[in-house]
């Protein structure tokens, strides 16, 4: 289907194709799967850094039980979506106005990160005649899986040494103006592997068990963070969420001597397979016995793929429409790296690829590109025109303001 909308779109252009399309019904039939799935003592939020198209932010507040930011233009983003749902506030460098920020929108809870962000909370919440409720972010000194990336278990920006955490739950329980509910383990993104994600919470109830013994820590929440990832080299395979299910059941059962709500802040897994990133083929040529394929578009639009030096799984979408009076470029059965139309090497979207056949004005479709793709990209390098942003709905495309007829 998707192929045909693609089609259908590029016969209605007269400019090279250039596009994100959001599939709003897979959204939100993956998302209610994982809701309706969890165990009832789990509340699953949406961390919108992954992508916080405002689209896709109502689409989903209807579903998730809240959502993650990590700003005040975060914040602020949410609450021009619902004035209501939940919102939990972390990262690593929170300032007086985001605080401030961040009290007057009524944030749920606010993910502390150190011992003088724990004291800023406090002064400000003291000046605001209010309490602010908090979880004390840990950055574990291990158990913690082998991801993309990791915040914990190694030295990072992120989060209270594990080895200081009892120094700092004593200071939080001397403060007047902070009310500390439990702590935040969020220590690593894009994690495929679901035994190892099981164990990992595991070890986070272990720990907030052990602090609420030695410090008599009144805990409501146990946030356990994402990092649920997404396997973009085997598309086939990705994490196996009803076994993480059956294993977290497991472990939920191991620590039934607590009443704690188990939260989880997914971004990635939760809108990644939902986008698609559409870019035509602009020019193919052979330089050094390499062949390259250029499109309208790159890593100004999608640098996710450049950022890590990976390639983006994509299909050839055909077009057979050739307006000009000479030969049309295209290879067969040829090996193929995808490059974007900056100035500058690095500008890769996919290397070494082999293709059965591609040709200048075919449509390259990248999936699983509804999470860090447009959001983390540097848009106006070199000026070019932004891609335009589609919706499909259940019998429409929106384009935002308008709305068109659907390839059914």
């Amino acid at each position: 289907m998707m192929e045909n909308i693609i089609k259908s779109l590029k016969m209605e252009r007269e400019n090279p194709f250039c596009a994100y399309l959001y599939d709003i019904r897979k959204l939100r039939s993956h998302v209610n799967r994982l809701i309706t799935t969890l165990p009832s003592p789990c509340r699953l939020f949406y961390a919108i850094k992954a992508n916080s198209d405002p689209i896709l932010l109502k689409s989903l507040a209807s579903i998730v039980h809240g959502f993650e930011v990590a700003s005040l233009g975060e914040i602020e983003k949410v609450r021009d979506v619902d004035a209501e749902i939940p919102i939990l506030f972390g990262g690593p460098g929170k300032t007086q106005e985001e605080i401030e920020g961040a009290i007057r929108h009524g944030v749920t809870l606010l993910h502390v990160e150190s011992k003088h962000e724990l004291q800023l909370v406090n002064h400000i919440a003291s000046q605001k005649g209010t309490t602010v409720s908090i979880l004390l972010r840990v950055n574990l000194r291990g158990s913690v899986p082998n991801a993309q990336l990791k915040m914990a278990g190694v030295p990072t920006q992120f989060g209270i040494d594990e080895v200081e955490v009892p120094n700092v739950i004593g200071l939080a329980k001397s403060l007047p103006h902070v009310k500390l509910l439990g702590f935040h383990f969020h220590a690593m993104s894009n994690n495929g592997d679901s035994k190892t994600h099981a164990n990992f919470v595991d070890h986070c109830f272990d720990r907030a068990k052990h602090w609420r013994k030695e410090w008599d820590v009144d805990i409501s929440y146990l946030n356990v963070g994402g990092g649920i990832g997404v396997n973009y080299q085997d598309v086939e395979s990705q994490f196996d969420w009803n076994d993480f299910i059956e294993r977290l059941e497991t472990v939920l059962e191991k620590h039934n001597d607590t009443d704690w709500q188990t939260l989880f802040e997914c971004g990635r897994y939760i809108t990644a397979a939902c986008g698609y990133y559409a870019a035509e083929v602009l020019d193919i040529k052979q330089n050094h016995g390499q062949y390259f394929c250029i499109v309208r578009g790159g890593s100004h639009h999608l640098r996710l793929p450049a950022a890590w030096k990976s390639s983006h799984p994509f299909t050839i979408v055909p077009v057979e429409t050739w307006s000009y009076p000479f030969e049309r470029p295209g290879v067969n059965e040829a090996v193929i790296t995808v490059a974007g139309e900056l100035c500058t090497p690095n500008d890769l979207l996919a290397r070494d690829i082999s293709i059965p056949r591609v040709r200048v004005g075919d449509i390259l479709l990248f999936s699983y590109a509804g999470a860090y793709g447009w959001a983390i990209s540097h848009h106006d390098f070199l000026s070019h025109p932004h891609p335009e942003h589609l919706y499909i709905e259940s019998n429409s495309i929106n384009c935002g303001h308008e709305s068109l007829a659907a390839v059914r």
